[in-house]
């Protein structure tokens, strides 16, 4: 039988599928069919950029069970209010005076709690920048990130350093709510899910210590305020009895039900890694050579990448690292009628941009060639955006609700030479 769907058709629905069996209402309520209520209170704390979402079908779920709750997401993302539960919103990706207050207003919730109450810890992506109440004041621990960026610290040194500034990270926060119980439920948008990552820990035990900030400020020079110092000398919990997380998301999930949804549309699904790091302009490159090198194979084939790559800005343009991934797999796939590519991150926005991500396919060269314009060009100065507006190529979901990293295929149709 004649298909009747195009690539881009396809490549469209194998990611809005991905995306939709990772949506946290669905995960949140999974999780929670089991659930125990405690003898005494039921606390909801929600974090992140999924935070309403999740809070919503908690409530829903759990109904009267809760007996108070606060949801701390992103600015613009409360949707509507939620019976019993404060939302406050808050600075994401740079945290502000409104993500102290409302962390500050989290530690009050749970405050004063006993060993038969329950706090049910809801986490997504983002959570590091809106959950936050540090030992030294804004403007210092500003200073110090600033040092840390330009110092060339891995992200595990500098995490660690922040764990040791913070009165919740690090499992700090499983600390206040004790001797209450707490079960966190988290979207991870870290690669490997490591859960003293995952909003950088708040509820699991950190495996780094004090010796370990104070040495790496001390090999990156790190200038230090006498109570930064002070504050870096102080231990994060190394146990933590009263707490226990579960994963209900992550870019491996999102990643093999993007398999799967190819695999419906009759493609034999290979996924090459679901921890891909790196420039976004090499591993689009990468994803178009390995389209090009099986466009004559004699089956659909999917080829898919879990993770989460990077931009270093290397103009003064507008994009995003998925728009940008998909941009450099153009010229590799030139000409090619059966292949395309396609990347999306799964919160709906790629960069500070309006679109999830890009989709490209073997005439996308000629049509950005009819305007003048070279993907080469536009990938060297960092405006992948206009390049797919110019090509009608940008893929525009608006907020998804959720956040497991990013995903991007290669679809291949069987060669009809």
């Amino acid at each position: 039988m004649q298909r009747r769907t195009t690539l881009r058709q396809d490549a469209e629905a194998i990611l809005i599928q991905a995306i939709g069996e990772n949506l946290p209402g669905p995960a949140v309520e999974r999780a929670l069919k089991d659930f125990t209520a405690p003898a005494g209170k039921l606390i909801l704390i929600a974090i992140g950029k999924a935070a309403w979402t999740m809070a919503k079908t908690a409530s829903e779920v759990l109904g009267d069970l809760i007996g108070s709750g606060l949801v701390i997401t992103k600015y613009h993302h409360v949707k509507a209010p939620i019976t019993g539960i404060e939302c406050l919103e808050a600075g994401h990706p740079v945290l502000d005076e409104n993500s102290l207050a409302a962390t500050r207003r989290a530690e009050e919730l749970v405050s004063n709690l006993t060993a038969d109450d329950c706090v049910l810890f809801l986490v997504s992506g983002g959570g590091s920048a809106l959950f936050e109440d540090p030992k030294v004041d804004l403007t210092t621990l500003a200073d110090i990130n600033r040092q840390l960026l330009a110092s060339g610290a891995s992200i595990q040194e500098m995490n660690c350093v922040r764990k040791h500034l913070s009165n919740v990270k690090g499992g700090r926060f499983a600390q206040t709510c004790a001797p209450a119980r707490v079960l966190a439920i988290a979207l991870s948008d870290v690669l490997g899910d490591a859960l003293d990552t995952i909003a950088s820990g708040p509820t699991y035990p950190d495996a780094t210590t004090s010796a370990d900030a104070l040495s790496i400020c001390d090999t990156y020079q790190i200038r230090l305020t006498d109570e930064a110092r002070a504050a870096l000398s102080e231990e994060t919990p190394k146990s933590l009895d009263n707490a226990e997380i579960q994963v209900i998301g992550s870019v491996r999930q999102l990643t093999r039900a993007a398999a799967s949804a190819a695999a419906k549309l009759g493609y034999e699904p290979h996924i090459l890694t679901c921890a891909a790091t790196g420039e976004a302009r090499e591993v689009g490159a990468l994803l178009g050579q390995i389209a090009a090198e099986h466009a004559t194979d004699t089956s659909d084939t999917c080829y898919l990448i879990g993770g989460e790559t990077v931009v270093h800005i290397t103009g003064d343009g507008f994009g995003g690292r998925n728009q940008e991934l998909a941009l450099a797999a153009v010229e590799p796939i030139a000409g090619i009628e059966n292949v395309c590519v396609a990347s999306v991150g799964s919160d709906g926005t790629d960069g500070p941009t309006d679109a999830a991500g890009a989709i490209v396919d073997g005439h996308t060269c000629e049509i950005l060639e009819s305007k003048n314009i070279k993907a080469a060009d536009y990938i060297a100065a960092s405006d992948s955006y206009h390049a797919h507006e110019a090509a009608g190529t940008l893929i525009v979901t608006g907020p998804t609700g959720t956040n497991v990293n990013d995903v991007a295929i290669a679809l291949i149709r069987a060669h009809k030479g």
